[in-house]
C-alpha cells in the first residue's frame, strides 16, 4: 500500500446530502478555513461524510467523541470503510478511575484509585505507535486525548529494533527490555511482559495480542517468529522487528538523572516553604511521598504516578502544555499541526474539552497546599481549550444540534439534512403523563406502544430522568413479561458496547435509559422512543436533547417518538418545531426524486472482539474445543427408562455434555489450585460458569 493514501471501501456511493457536504467541506478545508461545521441530521450518514473528506485530502485524522461508546462505535465504522489503513481507538484505560484528591474540611485523602483495562492501555499504544510509524492512520479518541502522555520523541528514540543476524545476548535483550519497563514473567505473557525459557526468549509486545519468539545462537540473534498464544500457532518468521516501550513516560539515564536533580531542587524549595509557613504536618507528608517516589526512580526508573514529576521528565518549563496524543501526530516543520481533525457531537464534546482543565486545576491545587505533591504535579494535567486549539489545524464540528459556539465561530456550516435512504425525522406525538378516565398514564401507555412494536419484530427505547428510573423501569418490564435491561454511566465500557450488539440482535427489546441514548448511537433496529417526562424543563430535556433522542428514531422507516407531557414547554415547541422542519424538507426530496424510505440494513458489530481480554479468549478457545470434543464423543448417547434404550434430543444430550465438562473442569482447577497455578484455574472456573449458564437457559 502507498503511504499517505487512504482507501474507502464501501457499497455505496454518496447520496442525498452528501455529495454536497463531501464537497463543501473538502473544499473548505483547501481554502485553508479553521472552523466548519457539518450540521448532519441524525442518519444522513455524517460519518460516511467525514470517511470521504478524510479520502479526498489524504492526511491522517483525529475524531474525538464524547464518550467511550460512541467512540467504540465510530472506530468500527471508519474500520469497515478503510479496511487497508491504520484505524485505532483511543480512550481513558480506566474501567474505574477515583484520582488522587485531599478534603482539608474532613481531612480525608483519598489515594487515586484506578483499575486499569489492559486491553484498552494495549490499544492505546497501539494508536501511538501508528502514528510514530504511518501516515495513513485514523485516531478515534475520547477528550482523554487532550490530558498529558509521554514525550513522543523519549518513546519513539528507545523502541528496540531486533533482527535476525544480530549481534546480542539473551541477557542483554532481557536487560532492554527491562529498561523500556517490560516485566519477567515464568507464567503465560500479556501485553508487556517477556519471559526467558533456555535460549529464547518470548516477548509480548505493550500494542500486540501475538507475542515474538527469538532464539539465539551464541551471541546472535538466528530466528523470529510470530505466534498466536492461545493456539501456539506460528503466524509468521519475522526478519526485523520493533518493540516499543510498555510505558508512555519514558527517560533515559541522563536526561532521568538532570529530572532527578530537578525534583530535588523544587522538593527542598517546597520544604523550606512550608517551614517558614509553619506547615510542619504538610513538610512531613511531602518528605514521605517524595523521598519514596525518588528511590523507586532512581532504582527502577518508575514510580506510582509518575506523570505528576512529567514536567521534570520532559525539560518542559513550568507552566508550558504537556504532551498529548496530539504531540503524537505529524507537524510541519514549523511545528504547526498537519491532520484534520473532527468533533463528534460538538454540542456536548466542546464543553467536556473546555471543561477539563478548570477542574484538574482545583484538585491539583488542594493536594500542593496540603503536602501531598510537589507544585510541578499541576503540569500534569490536560490541556487549557486555547492550547487545545493550538495543537490543532483545521476542524470540523459535527453535530445534529450544534451550539453556539459552533454557529459562532464556523467560517461554514454545512447542511446535510436528507438521508441517502429517504428516510424521514420520525412522527412525534404528545401524550399526558397522568392517567386520565380509560387512559392509564405515562407507562401503562408506553408498555401497550412497546408491545405491538415488539410484535412486529421491531426494537423500543425508552429514556427516563434518573438511573434509578432506568433500572425500576427496566424491572417493571421484566414482570411485565417484556426483555428489557438498562443502560447507564455506572455500566463498564465493555458492557455498554455489549449490551447495544445484544439489543440489536434481538435478545432484548426494550432500551432503558438516561442521556446516553441521546448522542450518536446506531440503532436501525428502533422503531419507536418514548421520552418519559418530557415536560421536565432541563439538561436531559432541553432542545438538543429532545431533537437528539427525536433522532434515534429516524434510521427506521416506520420510526414514531412519544413525548410524554402535560404541558408543553419551551424547549419541546422548538425540538418540534425544528423535527417538522426538517421532515418537510425530507418530504420535498423525496418526492421531487420518487424515493421510498427504507430502513436502513445495517450488520451488527461492534469492536468487542477487538477489545475481549486475552483471558476470555483463552476461554473461548478452551471452551470450543472441549464441546467439541465431548460432543463428537457422545453423539451416540442413549438414556434407559424402563430398562429400555432411548435415544436422547439434542437438547438433552447437550446438558449431559456440559454437565460432564463441568465435572472434569472442577478436577482440573483442584489439581491447578495445587500447582499454584492460578491463571488456569481462573481459565476454567470462567469455563465452568458459561457452561452452567448455558445449562439453565436449556441451550439447544
Amino acid at each position: 500500500m502507498q503511504m499517505g493514501v487512504f482507501k474507502l471501501k464501501s457499497d455505496f456511493l454518496p447520496a442525498g446530502d452528501q455529495p454536497k457536504a463531501i464537497k463543501e467541506l473538502t473544499e473548505g478545508f483547501k481554502k485553508g478555513m479553521k472552523k466548519q461545521t457539518l450540521l448532519g441530521a441524525t442518519g444522513t450518514g455524517k460519518t460516511f461524510t467525514v470517511a470521504n473528506v478524510i479520502a479526498n485530502l489524504n492526511k491522517p485524522a483525529l475524531v474525538i467523541a464524547h464518550n467511550k461508546t460512541l467512540a467504540a462505535q465510530l472506530a468500527q465504522e471508519f474500520k469497515e470503510f478503510f479496511p487497508e489503513n491504520a484505524v485505532h481507538y483511543f480512550v481513558s484505560y480506566y474501567d474505574y478511575y477515583q484520582p488522587e484528591a485531599y478534603m482539608p474540611v474532613t481531612d480525608t485523602y483519598i489515594e487515586k484509585d484506578a483499575q486499569i483495562n489492559k486491553e484498552i492501555d494495549r490499544l492505546r499504544h497501539a494508536s501511538t505507535q501508528a502514528l510514530l510509524t504511518r501516515k495513513d492512520v485514523i485516531i478515534v479518541a475520547s477528550v482523554s486525548c487532550i490530558y498529558g502522555l509521554g514525550s513522543p520523541k523519549e518513546y519513539e528514540k528507545v523502541n528496540l529494533k531486533i533482527s535476525v543476524g544480530q549481534s546480542a545476548t539473551r541477557v542483554s535483550l532481557m536487560q532492554q527490555l527491562i529498561d523500556i519497563h517490560f516485566t519477567r514473567t515464568n507464567a503465560d505473557l500479556s501485553s508487556g511482559q517477556f519471559r526467558a525459557i533456555g535460549n529464547k526468549i518470548e516477548v509480548m509486545p505493550v500494542s500486540e495480542t501475538f507475542l515474538y519468539h527469538i532464539e539465539f545462537k551464541g551471541s546472535e540473534i538466528s530466528r523470529i517468529l510470530r505466534i498466536d498464544p492461545v493456539s501456539s500457532h506460528v503466524l509468521a518468521e519475522e526478519v526485523t522487528i520493533f518493540i516499543f516501550p510498555a510505558k508512555h513516560f519514558i527517560t533515559q539515564d541522563e536526561t532521568l538523572d538532570r529530572a532527578l536533580e530537578n525534583i530535588k531542587q523544587e522538593f527542598s524549595e517546597q520544604l523550606r516553604k512550608f517551614e517558614k509557613e509553619g506547615k510542619l504536618l504538610e513538610a512531613e507528608r511531602l518528605k514521605r511521598r517524595t523521598n519514596y517516589d525518588l528511590a523507586m526512580i532512581r532504582e527502577v526508573g518508575y514510580c506510582s504516578g509518575i506523570e505528576n514529576y512529567s514536567r521534570h521528565l520532559s525539560g518542559k518549563v513550568a507552566g508550558e502544555a504537556p504532551d498529548t496524543l496530539l504531540s503524537y501526530f505529524p507537524h510541519k516543520e514549523d511545528g504547526t499541526a498537519d491532520f484534520l481533525t473532527f468533533i463528534d457531537e460538538s454540542h456536548v464534546t466542546l464543553p467536556q474539552l473546555s471543561g477539563m482543565y478548570a477542574g484538574d486545576a482545583s484538585r491539583k491545587k488542594t493536594l500542593i497546599d496540603f503536602g501531598f505533591r510537589l507544585p510541578s504535579a499541576a503540569d500534569n494535567r490536560p490541556l487549557r481549550y486555547n492550547e487545545f486549539e493550538k495543537n490543532i489545524d483545521s476542524v470540523v464540528y459535527v453535530s445534529a444540534t450544534p451550539g453556539d459556539t459552533e454557529r459562532e465561530t464556523s467560517e461554514q456550516i454545512v447542511e446535510q439534512i436528507i438521508r441517502p435512504t429517504g428516510l424521514l425525522d420520525p412522527e412525534v406525538i404528545v401524550r399526558p403523563i397522568l392517567s386520565s378516565g380509560v387512559y392509564g398514564g405515562q407507562i401503562q401507555d408506553f408498555i401497550h406502544e412497546a408491545e405491538t412494536v415488539i410484535a412486529k419484530g421491531d426494537r423500543v427505547l425508552a429514556t427516563t430522568l434518573t438511573k434509578r428510573m432506568a433500572e425500576d423501569l427496566a424491572s417493571y418490564l421484566k414482570e411485565r413479561k417484556v426483555r428489557a435491561e438498562y443502560l447507564h454511566s455506572e455500566i463498564k465500557t465493555i458492557d455498554r458496547i455489549r449490551i447495544l450488539t445484544q439489543f440489536r440482535k434481538g435478545e432484548f427489546d426494550v432500551l432503558v435509559g438516561v442521556n446516553l441514548l441521546r448522542e450518536g448511537l446506531d440503532l436501525p433496529e428502533v422503531s419507536l422512543i418514548g421520552i418519559l417526562d418530557a415536560d421536565k424543563e432541563g439538561f436531559l430535556r432541553s432542545e438538543t436533547s429532545l431533537v437528539q433522542t427525536i433522532g434515534r428514531a429516524a434510521r427506521n422507516a416506520m420510526g414514531r417518538v412519544i413525548l410524554y407531557a402535560d404541558s408543553m414547554t419551551g424547549s419541546m415547541e422548538r425540538a418540534l418545531k425544528e423535527t417538522n422542519r426538517r421532515r418537510e424538507l425530507q418530504v420535498a426530496y423525496n418526492k421531487k426524486h420518487g424515493i421510498t424510505p427504507k430502513t436502513i440494513k445495517k450488520q451488527i458489530n461492534d469492536i468487542t472482539e477487538a477489545l475481549e481480554s486475552e483471558h476470555q479468549k483463552a476461554v473461548n478457545a478452551e471452551l470450543a474445543l472441549d464441546v467439541a470434543l465431548f460432543k463428537k464423543a457422545s453423539s451416540a448417547l442413549e438414556k434407559k427408562e424402563k430398562g429400555k434404550l432411548i435415544k436422547l434430543s439434542d437438547e438433552e444430550r447437550s446438558i449431559l455434555v456440559y454437565k460432564k465438562i463441568i465435572a472434569l473442569k472442577e478436577k482440573e482447577i483442584a489439581k491447578a489450585v495445587k500447582t499454584l497455578d492460578f491463571e488456569t484455574a481462573a481459565i476454567l472456573r470462567d469455563e465452568i460458569a458459561v457452561l452452567q449458564e448455558k445449562i439453565n437457559e436449556r441451550i439447544d
